[in-house]
């Protein structure tokens, strides 16, 4: 999903369209792009497979922020889209935009996930002690909606669009509009869980959580990181040099450390700061239909979910249990 401010009605991108009106967006230029830098890559013989994700993942952020899009992810999803809509002629073309996914609420059974997705790269830092700060907007608005609640939605769009054969229509599954979660009810629920529940570590000792300080912007975080990381690293690299390498794998550990954190500062930062809200209409519309079908079993209504008790007594205990190791 996008991330510009302000209400994103359940309308197609259309092909060729940006977010930000910069003129050059064509498929067939981003696959030879694509293609020729890999190519490049190739010819590298100090490449390896984990610098050429890199590279290509760096090349993706450049293409989304040339046109608009806030992440690779999102410019994807947005092209891939664009080609459906393009190329559907008369058959039936529904798209569900779900928003950020989290673990189930009911089905197969509450708090189930699979890998670290999105807020739980939070969860696990914050649960483990080795997350110090907190980077985002307390009052934004966090957009997400468990995994069986996508899957229902996708089963109830496929019975009432299956003898549509010109049917064009998109779904925001979301909560921004029916039941808003902010920023600082997640933090707030972290902090009671894994202080009642605190993670044990290697060493058979609990982790004991604080409420850590909120960086409530990119400038306050770059700030802080700078003075707490950035010029502590420069020094060791200064002191590695100057020692013949003595401080290579610490230097060369930290190093990754910190540009980890960078990337996921910069893949996130769309989110943590959002000022977005999905409508969600045709959704609500769908959902009244089941509604009145009497399948309830396909519950697929934000509104059902109270976020505290969610995230406390199913979403982290579910991540703790399949997430962290």
């Amino acid at each position: 999903m996008l991330s510009t401010p302000g209400l994103i009605l359940e309308t197609p991108y259309l092909l060729g369209k940006t977010l930000n009106d910069a003129n050059g967006l064509d498929i067939n230029t981003e696959k030879k792009i694509i293609e020729e830098r890999l190519k490049e890559l190739s010819y590298d013989k100090t490449s390896t497979d984990k610098s050429i994700t890199l590279a290509m993942k760096d090349l993706g952020v450049e293409r989304a922020n040339k046109f608009g899009w806030p992440n690779t992810y999102v410019f994807t999803k947005a092209l891939g889209e664009m080609i459906l809509g393009h190329m559907k002629g008369d058959m039936p073309l529904v798209i569900l935009r779900p928003t950020i996914i989290t673990s189930t609420y009911k089905e197969p059974f509450p708090g189930w996930i699979e890998g670290i997705r999105t807020i739980d790269s939070l969860a696990v830092g914050y649960g483990k002690g080795q997350l110090s700060c907190f980077l985002g907007d307390p009052e934004s608005i966090i957009d997400a909606i468990p995994a069986d609640m996508v899957v229902n939605a996708m089963i109830a769009t496929m019975v009432a669009h299956a003898n549509q054969p010109s049917c064009e229509i998109i779904y925001h599954v979301g909560s921004s509009v029916s039941n808003p979660l902010k920023y600082k009810s997640i933090q707030q629920s972290g902090y009671k869980y894994f202080s009642k529940h605190p993670w044990i570590n290697k060493e058979g000792k609990p982790v004991i959580v604080s409420e850590v300080k909120v960086l409530n912007s990119m400038a306050s975080f770059q700030r802080y990181f700078s003075l707490r990381y950035l010029l502590p690293l420069q020094g060791l690299q200064v002191a590695n040099l100057a020692l013949c390498h003595a401080f290579n794998g610490t230097y060369t550990n930290l190093k990754r450390k910190t540009n980890f954190v960078l990337r996921l500062v910069e893949l996130y930062k769309p989110y943590l700061f959002s000022k977005s809200f999905y409508d969600d209409m045709n959704t609500k519309k769908l959902c009244q239909l089941v509604r009145e079908n009497e399948a309830d079993m396909f519950y697929f209504d934000p509104k059902t979910i109270d976020w505290a008790v969610y995230f406390e007594n199913t979403h982290l205990p579910g991540a703790v249990k399949h997430v962290f190791k």
